[in-house]
């Protein structure tokens, strides 16, 4: 029997994420041809719509709140649950963000449903959803079976390719959610998080790291400039956050982000094992490293043993030039 599949998605700049197209396509995979639903918390946009809708998604319904995307995600469980309970689902696949695992987490209990995060691929399986995701900090991998009638399963973002586009026209509905927060939980205020210039930390296919070996605060604009070079986001060290060069927002690792981009880029980074946690995901790594033996050269696809105060500059000079610059 074909699955009822219901994606929720994540907005930025007014359109769907990468990781919600990302998750689009899987849903339009497991549906096998069936409509696939779609839901999207924030205001309602044409073109959001139609974006989703070339990705697979055959109807987009806006979840919508007097505080947008500010509210907890416990705050949208009430919503979600209405949401199923006049369209059921056997299946509710987001993005396994630092919102959407919150969410998965809270959904998953009021709705009686299994549930995983950063999960890598998902197949339908004999009593229930067969999901496999990393553990152990990438060390191991897991398939574990996700048994019952139905279940609310994160994905890992740049887990899986970004979908073909298509020719659909989805409907768009609206439901409005109060602002009151059913859960208990009142949001108190936010704070704008500081990043560097360029894309988002989360969300970009290319990152630059910097660590240690860069040496100060005043250095570390050659991560920057590399970064820039190659329309990069800027990523940290621990030790480079630790120490004030740059905000614990930009930091990699077990205890601050968790990147998978195509393209991660680690200089002067020694590799400890907290920060190759936050990493190893990534889909090619090269290491930039004056200490040949370094841990981080163990994890990297492509190593470069040698000063990175000669190296990163020539670098930036030379695709300054393939592209134009």
């Amino acid at each position: 029997m074909t699955p009822e599949i219901l994606v929720i998605g994540e907005l930025r700049d007014g359109q769907p994420s990468d990781a919600s197209r990302e998750a689009a396509g899987v849903a339009s995979q497991l549906a096998a041809g069936a409509p696939v639903r779609g839901l999207l918390i924030g205001s309602p946009s044409e073109p959001a719509t139609a974006a989703w809708g070339r990705d697979g998604i055959s109807e987009v319904c806006y979840l919508t709140a007097p505080t947008a995307a500010a509210l907890p995600a416990g705050a949208l469980v009430p919503g979600l649950l209405s949401l199923l309970s006049e369209r059921p689902a056997d299946l509710v696949l987001l993005p396994s963000t630092t919102f959407g695992r919150e969410l998965t987490g809270a959904l998953a209990a009021r709705w009686d449903a299994g549930a995983a995060t950063g999960v890598t691929a998902i197949t339908r399986g004999t009593g229930g959803w067969e999901v496999r995701r990393p553990v152990f900090g990438g060390r191991a991998t897991e398939t574990r079976l996700l048994s019952g009638p139905r279940a609310v399963v994160a994905l890992r973002p740049r887990g899986f390719p970004t979908p073909e586009a298509r020719e659909l026209t989805p409907v768009s509905a609206q439901r409005p959610l109060s602002e009151a927060d059913p859960m208990g939980t009142t949001l108190v205020g936010t704070e704008p998080m500081v990043t560097g210039q360029g894309p988002s930390l989360s969300d970009a296919p290319i990152v630059v790291a910097g660590g240690r070996g860069v040496r100060s605060a005043d250095q570390f604009h050659l991560i920057e400039e590399l970064a820039a070079a190659l329309d990069a986001a800027v990523g940290a060290s621990r030790a480079v956050t630790d120490a004030g060069w740059r905000p614990t927002s930009l930091q990699v690792g077990q205890t601050g982000r968790t990147v998978t981009p195509q393209l991660y880029i680690a200089v002067g980074i020694s590799g400890a094992i907290q920060h190759i946690v936050g990493m190893i995901g990534s889909r090619v790594i090269v290491a930039i490293n004056s200490d040949a033996s370094a841990p981080i050269f163990k994890v990297a696809d492509y190593g470069i043993a040698g000063d990175l105060f000669q190296i990163v500059p020539a670098l930036i000079r030379e695709i300054r030039r393939v592209r134009g610059r």
